[in-house]
């Protein structure tokens, strides 16, 4: 029997640890998951959810947090950080981020490459940005200044959008892509983020995601959205993973080792059943195209 050299992806070095395969997590499953009903891998938590209450614990939450993070790897997951907002930096918000990323310990943390406000007001919306060179000047100028005071890598995440920029000089991917060249920033890589934004703007969603770096990818997001009756997607996560999206998750498999993948549900939250098993078809796939390549390289 003769081995061939199988593909590059292979010989890929992520710039972040695999953790497997993760949930975001939700109060709803917190003690299901403590007494051990789970064989997920990892969790992903809503930073802003215990900040503000570090230190003595005085917080149920936390309290089942710290529990928690004694057997399973923890991420944080935040959405006031405003990367793109053209206010200053909240270094309160920062500090506080610091204190919670000092006790639980994390394997890192990550925000939406988006803005969420202005002039002290948080519209608690994921708001886009324009794709333009001034645009990448400044959120570099954020992105490096936030790894700085945090002393490490922070991850950013595409986000869905319904509305695009006359100012934009350049593609979505290539936008992203040049910010992490100049940052060395992570890459939060939203699937399913991917595939509402191409369906609404009519771009090739396989394009995007073959052209961003995943080298720098540390974390894969899928998810469900609502098709509304006038044609246009709005991510949700109130519904299961699509089988477009699913797709798409074969579709960069072929290509590139994946890291690590969890799935997201914000409401209409089902039993931690039906939640676990978004991520188990995507495992099917990923291990089914390993399988797959075995195979052909062993013949």
């Amino acid at each position: 029997m003769e081995v061939v050299e199988t593909k590059s992806k292979d010989r890929e070095s992520m710039k972040y640890p695999n953790l497997g395969y993760g949930i975001g997590l939700r109060p709803e499953h917190f003690d299901e998951i403590l007494e051990g009903q789970s064989k997920l891998d990892w969790f992903e938590v809503l930073t802003e959810n215990y900040m503000g209450i570090t230190g003595s614990g005085q917080s149920p939450l936390l309290k089942k947090l710290l529990r928690l993070r004694k057997d399973y790897p923890i991420v944080f997951h935040c959405v006031s950080t405003d990367i793109g907002s053209s206010d200053p930096l909240d270094l309160k918000f920062l500090k506080q981020l610091k204190e919670l990323v000092d006790l639980v310990e994390p394997a890192w943390i990550s925000d939406h490459l988006c803005w969420t406000g202005i002039n002290g007001h948080n519209t608690h919306e994921l708001l886009p940005l324009p794709y333009t060179e001034e645009t990448i000047l400044h959120l570099s100028e954020r992105i490096n200044a936030i790894q700085d005071f945090l002393g490490q890598r922070f991850m950013i995440e595409n986000t869905s959008s319904y509305i695009s920029y006359k100012a934009s000089e350049m593609s979505e991917w290539e936008f992203i892509s040049e910010i992490i060249s100049r940052t060395d920033c992570g890459l939060l890589l939203d699937v399913n983020n991917v595939y509402v934004s191409a369906q609404n703007h009519g771009f090739d969603a396989k394009t995007f995601l073959n052209q961003i770096p995943m080298l720098n990818v540390g974390q894969i997001h899928i998810a469900g959205h609502d098709r509304r009756e006038n044609g246009l997607i709005v991510d949700t996560h109130d519904a299961p993973v699509c089988d477009e999206v699913y797709d798409l998750i074969s579709h960069i498999s072929q290509e590139h080792r994946l890291p690590a993948l969890m799935a997201e549900w914000d409401d209409n939250i089902p039993d931690l059943e039906v939640y676990e098993s978004q991520v188990w078809r995507a495992k099917e796939i990923i291990e089914g195209q390993k399988r797959h390549e075995i195979k052909i390289a062993t013949k």
